[in-house]
């Protein structure tokens, strides 16, 4: 086989390997198959064609159009998944594996483009939690918003995930308007570069908006600033190194880090031999010993299980583990393939011959010997002698198919053992007490990122301990890194700059494209219902005309309702409840008729009412007062081809201009009177 040369993708343009590149081989028989990197220094020119072009042209775009950027880019590689399959054997991942990798990070591409349509404004500005009265009339205001960065995401992978390790951090990038740069593990760097191939031959995304380095980073670290992030995977080790970067320090670049992890996996005492929970909790260990041959950030490295049944659980991983067919991932009998280089493998039988000096061997598993020539290992499963004394399996990671049993004496024990490890990404439980979970849960939630927790109820629709998922948090404290990637928002987050601002609602309403109380309203033109989505402002606003509430109407709303609450029919009564002054209306019958001042009676643009929001009923209303309603635009949201949603903010007033009642009302809107 002809040994390919691995590109980077700098300035637009790809650049191959030099004389100073590295040497990449086959997991499968260790042979060479490819080389990658260069001597030369790109960064002026990595940096400058994503800050001027890439940053320029993704921040002309609101999160909705780069949510559009994205679904369309999850749907071009998910049409050329096989080719990213070929090529990921050679990193002796298995068909399986593929699912994790390529098919996980595809997933979370389109899980980011329909976070991006849900859950952020159509608009280039987030606005972070709720609008504060900073003066007693309401006249100056302060709000948080959210804004891309003017810089960009230097985004460093490791080895085991080489699709999905760049994709799960280049969509919340995308999502925020921040070009990124990516720098692959070499080893897996080749299944990178066509990920990237297909990506850049799409032009879907604007240029500049991803680059690819396959060999050294240079200098490129050293020239970051305040409006960069660094979001790095791999050892504490390298995190450590690259932390320390003096140009990080100085211009207190944000720096991401999601490193080693010993996660652990709970059996709690209810789980009995025989039991759902316990049959699952073998399936998930083993699983996560095996998948990716072990080399996953989120693998269950020590298995917590009571003394009392530390040999069952022994036997049934022993008897379970002793099925899996080692061998040629390409192969679709292969139950488990190669981990990714020679040195790795080392690496793992080295940590394994260490952790013998505290634990029991429960499994030594045998590779074949045609195999001798790939990165192979069998799964290997030890058991600690002394869990309260043993060191090494709670501050070493084999990054491999090795697990420990770790038994523990009771709930409170189980706690300080998964806790020992000092911050993981996921630890996972199985019970069927909620007892036991809430214990569980409030004893470790500060070590780790992720509690993952599994019953008889659950399994059918469970995800599996070491999945992560774009809408959670995928990071831990301490020891893990510190960093939470994804998370649904959270991850956007990342790669934006949170500001303050404060002002007058004029000045706010301005900068964030919603209308917020006390800024200028437009009552002249058409009935707002008479009007399509396009021709809506926010601050757009419709004053009606009053309304008498009667008792006949309160009367008849307790009967035809069934709601005859004593308030609303026996003024003695409600004259004893500290809120009201006698008998009084309904408060949805004050949203009823407040709906039938407003809303337009025929056919147009307004094409559905889907909720309500915020509501707050603020004076009782009794039988004589007069109601008015206050109709005003506040937020415009295109979600389809044809229409799109707003947001209108809803005040009811009795005839004292006393506020009653106020709430935020959602309807779908036409953009043409044809589209109805």
């Amino acid at each position: 086989m002809a040994i390919q040369q691995v590109e980077s993708f700098v300035g637009g343009q790809w650049i191959a390997p030099d004389k100073n590149a590295n040497v990449i081989f086959s997991a499968i028989d260790g042979s060479v198959i490819a080389q990658a990197g260069s001597g030369k220094n790109h960064t002026a020119t990595l940096l400058e064609f994503a800050k001027d072009k890439g940053g320029t042209a993704l921040r002309k775009l609101g999160f909705h159009d780069r949510a559009k950027l994205l679904k369309a880019l999850a749907t071009k590689l998910n049409d050329h998944r096989e080719e990213l399959y070929q090529l990921s054997f050679l990193t002796g991942a298995t068909a399986k594996d593929h699912l994790t990798d390529i098919d996980g990070g595809i997933a979370t591409v389109f899980g980011y483009a329909s976070i991006g349509r849900r859950e952020l404004p159509d608009s280039q500005v987030y606005c972070d939690g709720q609008v504060e009265q900073l003066s007693r009339s309401g006249s100056f205001l302060g709000q948080h918003i959210a804004a891309p960065r003017r810089g960009v995401a230097v985004q460093i992978n490791a080895f085991n995930f080489p699709v999905w390790g760049m994709l799960e951090k280049l969509a919340p990038a995308i999502l925020a308007g921040m070009p990124a740069i990516i720098k692959p593990a070499t080893a897996s760097c080749y299944v990178t570069e066509a990920a990237v191939r297909i990506i850049e031959a799409s032009n879907i995304l604007p240029p500049g908006s991803i680059q690819l380095i396959t060999g050294s980073t240079g200098s490129l670290l050293d020239h970051l600033d305040c409006q960069d992030v660094v979001s790095f995977t791999g050892s504490k080790q390298t995190s450590q190194l690259l932390r320390t970067t003096p140009a990080l320090i100085e211009n207190s670049v944000r720096f991401i880090a999601e490193q080693d992890s010993l996660n652990a996996s709970i059996l709690a005492p209810d789980a009995e031999n025989g039991s759902p929970e316990f049959d699952l909790f073998i399936k998930e260990v083993c699983t996560e010993i095996t998948v990716k041959a072990g080399q996953k950030c989120t693998a269950i490295r020590r298995i917590l299980v009571p003394q009392k049944r530390a040999t069952e659980v022994a036997a049934a991983l022993k008897e379970k583990l002793e099925t899996i067919r080692i061998g040629d991932p390409r192969d679709p009998n292969t139950h488990m393939g190669a981990l990714i280089s020679q040195l790795q493998k080392n690496d793992v039988l080295e940590k394994f011959e260490q952790f013998k000096s505290e634990c029991d061997v429960v499994l030594d598993m045998q590779t074949p010997k045609a195999l001798a020539s790939g990165a192979f290992v069998g799964p290997k499963l030890l058991c600690a002698r002394a869990p309260d004394s043993a060191k090494l399996v709670h501050m070493h990671e084999a990054f491999g198919p090795v697990s420990t049993i770790i038994p523990y004496d009771d709930l409170d024990h189980a706690v300080e053992l998964a806790n020992r490890g000092g911050g993981s990404l996921v630890v996972s439980l199985f019970t069927n007490q909620p007892d036991s979970a809430a214990h569980i849960a409030l004893g470790v939630g500060a070590y780790h990122g992720r509690i993952y927790i599994n019953n008889r109820h659950s399994t059918h629709e469970a995800t599996g301990h070491g999945a992560p998922l774009p809408h959670l948090i995928h990071g831990g404290p301490g020891r893990a890194g510190g960093s939470e990637e994804m998370g649904g928002l959270r991850g956007v987050m990342q790669y934006m700059q949170r500001t303050a601002i404060q002002g007058a609602p004029d000045m706010l309403s301005a900068i964030t494209s919603n209308w917020i109380k006390g800024a200028a309203q437009d009552s002249t033109g058409p009935h707002l219902f008479r009007r399509c989505f396009d021709d809506l402002n926010p601050g757009d606003t419709l004053r009606t005309d009053s309304r008498e509430i009667s008792a006949a109407d309160i009367e008849h709303f307790a009967e035809f309702t069934g709601d005859t609450f004593y308030a609303h029919m026996d003024d003695e009564a409600a004259k004893r409840n500290p809120f009201f002054p006698g008998k009084v209306a309904h408060g949805y019958l004050l949203l009823s008729f407040a709906a039938g001042l407003f809303v337009d009676p025929d056919e147009g643009p307004v094409l559905a009412n889907t909720g309500l929001d915020k509501l707050k009923f603020s004076k009782p209303v009794v039988a004589g007062d007069r109601i008015h309603v206050t109709l005003s635009v506040k937020q415009k949201t295109r979600r389809t081809a044809e229409y799109g949603e707003v947001r209108w903010h809803v005040q009811i007033h009795n005839q004292d201009k006393d506020l009653v009642a106020e709430y935020e009302l959602l309807t779908m809107n036409a953009y043409t009177l044809g589209a109805q």
